[in-house]
């Protein structure tokens, strides 16, 4: 019965306005990402961070390059693992983190590519960035209403789970008392 209650509680909760989106609602936004991600990696291709040093650029250029590069493919991988099960927090979690330092990256390596390389090539690294902006945005609030609705659904099993505690206890039979001696 208790879980009975339980259930529809978070049946009512789930059908509010405000919810998380659902996996059929998620799951084009992470091809979508994928997809902007790969388009990523043959403008990279194109960065040439070893040539810069000559014309007096960090050699640190060379290491932002490849991390750009390690980084664009262990993107790829886990949204496709992503697109299996996306309400999975820590993966989603992981994955933002890593579109932030992607982001970043790319900002730095298009500064180098237009100082050292070609301008041209700087604006086609951050155009091709930027076309991922609208999905990034889909997966942080997707991210954002996940989370807040785990934590109301975690704060709602708490307070069933405490009322069931306190009911039990309310109902716990009382020891029964020592029958009386018996009169001889």
């Amino acid at each position: 019965m208790r879980i009975l209650l339980l259930g529809a509680a978070l049946a009512a909760f789930a059908q509010q306005p405000g919810g998380v989106t659902p996996t059929w609602g998620i799951r084009p936004v992470l091809r979508s990402l994928a997809e902007g991600t790969a388009r990523l990696r043959p403008v990279i291709e194109q960065v040439r961070p070893a040539d810069w040093t000559n014309k007096g650029a960090p050699a640190a250029y060379k290491s932002i390059h490849q991390n750009l590069r390690d980084e664009v493919s262990q993107l790829t991988a886990q949204i496709r693992e992503l697109e299996t099960d996306p309400e999975r927090m820590t993966p989603l979690l992981d994955l933002y983190f890593r579109l932030q330092s992607l982001e970043s990256l790319m900002n730095s390596l298009g500064n180098g590519a237009r100082k050292y390389q070609n301008p041209d090539l700087a604006d086609s690294l951050l155009d091709t960035l930027a076309q991922t902006e609208n999905t990034r945005t889909q997966l942080r609030t997707y991210l954002m209403e996940l989370v807040s609705t785990r934590e109301q659904e975690l704060k709602i099993m708490d307070r069933e789970a405490q009322r069931c505690r306190d009911t039990i206890l309310r109902e716990r039979p009382q020891p029964p008392k020592p029958a009386a001696p018996k009169a001889k």
